[in-house]
């Protein structure tokens, strides 16, 4: 056995990167922009209205007015970590959803996606998965080694979509956490720094608008790309 295979393999001139900071980020579909609550938080109560069930895995949520909604922004627009971006559809200039970076370790080169909330409006979008990638791109050319994406481990749907995303399954962390008073088991996924570059191709082939017909279909699923890529996959999707 080798030094590198009994220590691991050696990460020279590694520098931590930077901590985000909230630098806007515009894409084709969709702007991010760091969370203020007196210019988001109307917008953003109005396209949230209508569907508690976008709260039921969160810690906080459902909001029952404009200003409880308006007051948890006003708590969290300052904060550091988790940093929140809302995403702005550039076509409507509605916001309709918001997403964080959150347990940035720069000194290890990791950080976290999570806090993401999607309107109706949005979910299902090309301006959603042009979010990921646009937060995703901000991760890995900053510097990052590691991008990890948690959720509960009930919740389906966000397996799914991290799985689509290409983020490769880890596994179960169980009883991680209470939330709400009811236990959380945590499914873990990530992308690493060398995965980069492919799934970048992944996102730019997907979000090209070539690869959709006159009535706004996908022509090729974003799945099937980075299904490439992906180290595993979450074997309780029943997918590749």
């Amino acid at each position: 056995m080798t030094e590198d295979e009994r220590l691991g393999t050696p990460v020279p001139g590694f520098t931590p990167p930077p901590r985000p900071s909230g630098e806007t980020l515009t894409g084709r579909y969709v702007q991010l922009e760091k969370l203020d609550a007196d210019a988001h938080a109307a917008d953003l109560y109005r396209a949230f209205s209508g569907d508690d069930s976008l709260w039921d895995y969160m810690p906080y949520g459902p909001f029952g007015s404009s200003a409880r909604y308006h007051r948890w922004a006003k708590d969290f627009e300052g904060s550091a970590d988790p940093m929140f971006y809302v995403v702005r559809d550039l076509a409507t200039g509605r916001c309709c959803g918001v997403a964080s970076f959150l347990r940035i370790t720069p000194d290890a080169g990791t950080i976290e996606v999570g806090h993401i909330c999607f309107s109706p409006e949005l979910q299902g979008t090309r301006g959603a998965t042009e979010a990921m990638y646009l937060m995703m791109k901000w991760v890995f050319e900053a510097g990052y080694r590691r991008y990890e994406w948690k959720c509960n481990a009930l919740n389906l749907p966000s397996r799914r979509a991290a799985q689509r995303l290409g983020f490769s399954y880890e596994g179960i962390f169980r009883q991680a956490v209470i939330v709400k008073g009811r236990n959380r088991d945590t499914a873990w996924f990530a992308c690493i720094d060398k995965e980069w570059p492919a799934l970048k191709e992944c996102y730019e082939a997907w979000l090209r608008p070539a690869n959709f017909d006159a009535k706004g279909r996908q022509k090729e699923r974003l799945s099937d790309l980075t299904q490439l890529v992906r180290f595993t996959s979450d074997p309780s999707l029943g997918e590749k």
